[in-house]
């Protein structure tokens, strides 16, 4: 039969209700482009205090019930939204989600349980939408598939639907205490359950949970899906993920292509495109200027964006900036992260005046203003699962230097002097000096081969990394849970099975 494939998109957060990182991003991006591309998706999240006003006075009420969580039963109601022609689901109890933070409380456990036991619970409540896929996504959601499978399986409603799981960090797993087993999720006599979730002899982990019990797992590169069976990267799942390799796929994050597009950015001083790269030109001596380094055309600008930490390889960059500095490169740095790093680049932005430039804060404006202005982004992290600043920066005609990791190994193309082929340069082991010298080559294609220089730009400007490709691999990816249900494509199939209609709000 031909129809949609009906997909409730499990999350803590989407753009633009609640956001503390990528995954926000995610949750308001996806949908979109699911829905685009064929797929009836809704999304689920809780309503958070924090929401804005001008969307919680848009929301109707759509039913409310009771949720069982261990001895508890816990009132949930279930509020609705469409945006942007998504319509979007809010889980509401004030006592778990009326506070200030989406996370960080000393109940975060048992906050999450809630909101995974609700949202499996309200597929039964929902009047106009039969739940094909459930996908679920990092430790909040984690424990939904779990309890489908212990609580709801067998009964005729619960039958069709199927679970992806998504990681995103799998440095955030929910660890907790083996008293939750019992006393919040209700699984202490299901000897499966128990031992499956089982992290050691006192506590038990959510994402353990997910990871045994999705029909299919997901994460955000391709190249991540391979590292996260080995120890070094599988932050002790490694074992799990190899023993279900062949349920794990790796599709890449997206970037919101409108929002970061240099030919239309209000960010900019001076806007520009592929066709005409005038404009960078003027946006790099204007931010050069703005960071007090020497403006010259003629010196490779290299910027770095985002956290100060080791993950994202300031330990590299802390032992040889010296020397990079040396060799006639200017180098500016935006962000903020451990005081070690901080320090190390506040004290060469006053050593190396007019060379160095460090700007420790979050700034939105000027992180556009040094995508656009640059002409590298140094990214050497030890590991990196997906990486948006690489995408965005060729998205801006800004050349990543990246190590061979994850997504940064996925999404940049290492420049091939023989074929002129390309979209930045890369190393592959994380070592202070190739990370150097990496850097150094590419300074030195810039100053001696334009031409070539200004092909792998645009090779990177024209590289798709928008979310309707992430979409069509999703869509890919759900259709194994379904494939009785051959996606509806529009016009075309009209001679057979009618889409179920859609949300009109």
């Amino acid at each position: 039969m031909r129809r949609k494939l009906r997909v409730l998109f499990a999350a803590f957060e989407a753009v633009p209700f609640m956001k503390t990182g990528g995954l926000g991003d995610v949750g308001g991006s996806l949908p979109q482009a699911l829905r685009a591309a064929g797929c009836e998706c809704r999304v689920i999240i809780p309503k958070f205090m924090t929401i804005p006003e001008e969307y919680k006075s848009k929301m109707t009420h759509v039913t409310d019930f009771y949720v069982s969580l261990g001895w508890r039963n816990v009132y949930c109601g279930i509020e609705k939204l469409t945006h942007k022609g998504v319509v979007y689901y809010f889980v509401d109890n004030e006592y778990y989600f009326n506070r200030e933070r989406a996370y960080g409380y000393f109940d975060d456990g048992e906050r999450v349980a809630y909101f995974s036991k609700a949202v499996v619970e309200c597929l039964q409540y929902l009047p106009d939408f039969k739940c094909d896929v459930l996908h679920c996504n990092d430790w909040h959601t984690a424990l939904a598939p779990v309890f489908l499978r212990e609580f709801y399986q067998g009964l005729p409603l619960y039958e069709n639907v199927k679970t992806v799981f998504s990681v995103h960090n799998l440095k955030f797993q929910g660890q907790m205490s083996d008293y939750v087993l019992g006393d919040i999720l209700g699984l202490w006599g299901i000897p499966a359950a128990a031992n499956q979730l089982r992290f050691d002899e006192r506590s038990i982990n959510f994402m353990k949970g997910a990871l045994l019990y999705s029909d299919i797992l997901s994460t955000v590169s391709r190249t991540y899906a391979e590292e996260i069976k080995t120890p070094f990267f599988g932050e002790h799942m490694d074992g799990i993920f190899r023993d279900r390799q062949s349920v794990l796929y790796g599709i890449m994050n997206g970037i919101d292509t409108a929002g970061w597009d240099p030919a239309a950015d209000p960010m900019l001083p001076f806007n520009y495109s592929a066709a005409d790269m005038s404009g960078k030109a003027r946006c790099k001596a204007a931010l050069q200027e703005e960071l007090g380094l020497e403006v010259n055309p003629n010196i490779p600008l290299v910027v770095m964006i985002g956290r100060l930490t080791e993950q994202k390889g300031m330990d590299l960059v802390q032992r040889v900036l010296g020397e990079i500095l040396d060799k006639d490169i200017e180098v500016a740095v935006l962000g903020t992260g451990d005081k070690q790093y901080e320090d190390m680049l506040s004290y060469y932005a006053w050593e190396r005046r007019g060379r160095c430039a460090a700007s420790v804060r979050f700034d939105e404006a000027l992180s556009h203003r040094m995508y656009a202005g640059a002409d590298m982004l140094l990214m050497p992290s030890l590991f990196e699962p997906c990486g948006l600043s690489q995408m965005i920066a060729m998205r801006y005609g800004t050349l990543p230097v990246v190590r061979e990791t994850g997504g940064l190994k996925d999404s940049v193309v290492p420049y091939n002097q023989y074929t002129g082929e390309g979209t930045g340069f890369s190393f592959a082991n994380y070592n202070a000096h190739e990370m150097m010298f990496t850097l150094l080559n590419a300074a030195e294609v810039f100053r001696t081969a334009p031409g070539t220089w200004s092909k792998l730009m645009e090779n990177a400007m024209s590289t798709d990394f928008s979310w309707d490709r992430a979409a069509r691999e999703y869509l890919a990816v759900y259709q194994l849970t379904h494939p009785e249900v051959e996606p509806w494509r529009g016009k075309k199939d009209s001679a057979d099975e009618a889409p179920e209609a859609e949300s009109a709000e």
